[in-house]
């Protein structure tokens, strides 16, 4: 099948990223926020990038001009009734990817994917909301969308040849590289990540050395271009231990049991960049 019409569900920080980059690459993208504000916030949120990579001459105004173009904000979830993927970008509760996935199911065309842009839960059961299971696939984009070359496919028990084949197409087309995964707890990408993120923030915890040296240890000795902990705040400090969680709760492997630093940082509403403060301060 030939994907014309993009939807993204959600246009928070990642939905936003999957919307601008889909739109770069010359997709019709309908976009949506629950209300007026969110979606405003969010659509203002790639004007402003767009502006700035036209100010530093990274993109001509008359491309940007042309993106925003194809980009159709909306509250309407019918919306979608005309697109050939919807891409959801929700918050990462089941309860509610599983109902956004059985409205999508009865709004859009038969021939559409539904895909899921979750870091760790269960494709088949967010697919199991549906009636077209074969046609339900992760998609797993990576923060900044625009500017992070990967994609993650997931193709569950029940993903058909059609849809892969469609996906791995689609993600192409954005001018990413992509890597296939088993709908497994974290997949790839956080499968590998989350003991490396756990053993740092356990070893400053432990007091073995401070925040500046771990980060530069691994950014210096290892050539990454940033450090773990300075990672981890990126990610957002709520995230890397609700990824955590949801792996070990399937495995109980003690790789991923999060340490007491990271619990008690993310009570304190100490969320990293997102929230002014992390391992480091960003006010």
């Amino acid at each position: 099948m030939q994907i014309k019409k993009v939807g993204v569900v959600g246009c928070g920080q990642m939905g936003a990223g999957i919307v601008q980059t889909c739109a770069q690459s010359g997709y019709e993208v309908v976009a949506s926020e629950i209300n007026e504000d969110l979606l405003q916030k969010g659509l203002a949120g790639i004007k402003k990038i767009l502006d700035k990579n036209v100010e530093k001459g990274k993109m001509a105004k008359a491309d940007a001009d042309a993106t925003l173009a194809r980009i159709k904000g909306t509250t309407n979830m019918n919306d979608f009734s005309g697109c050939d993927l919807v891409i959801e970008a929700a918050v990462e509760k089941m309860p509610l990817k599983k109902q956004i996935f059985a409205d999508l199911d009865k709004i859009c065309p038969k021939h559409a994917i539904l895909a899921t842009n979750t870091s760790c839960l269960s494709i088949i059961e967010i697919a199991s909301a549906t009636k077209r299971p074969s046609q339900v696939v992760g998609l797993h984009f990576f923060n900044p969308v625009p500017i992070m070359k990967i994609v993650e496919i997931v193709r569950t028990i029940a993903t058909n040849d059609e849809t892969m084949e469609a996906s791995k197409k689609f993600s192409l087309s954005l001018n990413k590289e992509i890597v296939i995964a088993k709908d497994t707890p974290g997949f790839l990408v956080n499968l590998l990540l989350i003991p490396y993120l756990y053993q740092a923030i356990t070893t400053l915890q432990n007091g073995v050395a401070s925040r500046e040296d771990i980060d530069a240890a691994i950014r210096l000795g290892l050539n990454h271009p940033m450090g773990p902990l300075t990672l981890a705040d990126f990610i957002g400090l709520d995230t890397v231990l609700f990824i955590g969680q949801a792996i070990y709760e399937e495995w109980k492997d003690p790789r991923y049991v999060p340490p007491t630093l990271l619990k008690q940082m993310v009570i304190s509403g100490w969320y990293g960049k997102k929230s002014g403060k992390g391992f480091y301060d960003y006010k």
